[in-house]
């Protein structure tokens, strides 16, 4: 061989090998990031018994404000780790929990309904968000624990194989691509929503003052 393809041949290597351990990571972290993303959301309660007790006013709003920022930044870094469910290779030649795209679909739900209303001031909102994270991770740690990781299980091997998405292909796909199509739909109408928003604000700031007629003395 010559020099050049020993080095094109260690290039590939390392990019491949690179790649798989990237997927293997982020599958390694998902279970975690959705624990921390449901422990987060559902501890709001107990924040909040903390915050009444809180004496001093300052520490009160910086527990709050790290608080939120650190739930809602790990639901963002979980949304982003877990769109390895849409990419069609992984999906096809990965053991990856077949239902784990409409998990994600249920996940950036939720965050549009953060976006879109006061989750923390609305009770309903609030129940909302709870529900989509629920059945999101029900959807992600049902196949996870009794498909992908349930393998040496005998009495499990019918439901792992239908379950895990590189032993059914088929389905596995169909529901990547219908979940693909609501992710889009999800990003089309955030979209929206802050272009209406937008001009909305804008609006409002060139609107001029109106003039206020004079008030005519008796």
């Amino acid at each position: 061989m010559k020099p050049d393809d020993i080095a094109t041949a260690i290039t590939q290597a390392l990019v491949q090998g690179g790649s798989q351990w990237l997927v293997a990571t982020i599958v390694a972290f998902l279970p975690a990031m959705w624990t921390m993303t449901l422990i987060l959301h559902l501890g709001r309660p107990y924040v909040i018994r903390t915050l009444r007790r809180c004496g001093l006013r300052l520490g009160a709003d910086i527990w709050w404000m790290s608080y939120l920022l650190i739930r809602d930044a790990v639901l963002l870094i979980t949304f982003a780790m877990s769109f390895i469910f849409f990419q069609p290779s992984i999906v096809a030649n990965s053991a990856l929990p077949i239902t784990g795209p409409l998990a994600t679909l249920c996940l950036l739900i939720a965050l549009a309904v953060k976006l879109s209303r006061r989750a923390d001031d609305d009770v309903q909102a609030y129940r909302i968000v709870t529900a989509f994270l629920v059945v999101g991770a029900t959807l992600y740690y049902g196949p996870l624990v009794f498909a992908v990781e349930a393998t040496s299980q005998t009495y499990l091997a019918g439901f792992g194989q239908a379950f895990t998405s590189n032993s059914n292909v088929g389905p596995a796909l169909v529901m990547m691509w219908i979940s693909l199509v609501g992710v889009g739909i999800v990003a089309i109408w955030l979209f929206i929503r802050a272009l209406v928003s937008a001009n909305r604000t804008m609006a409002q700031r060139i609107k001029p003052p109106q003039k206020q007629a004079p008030v005519l003395g008796d």
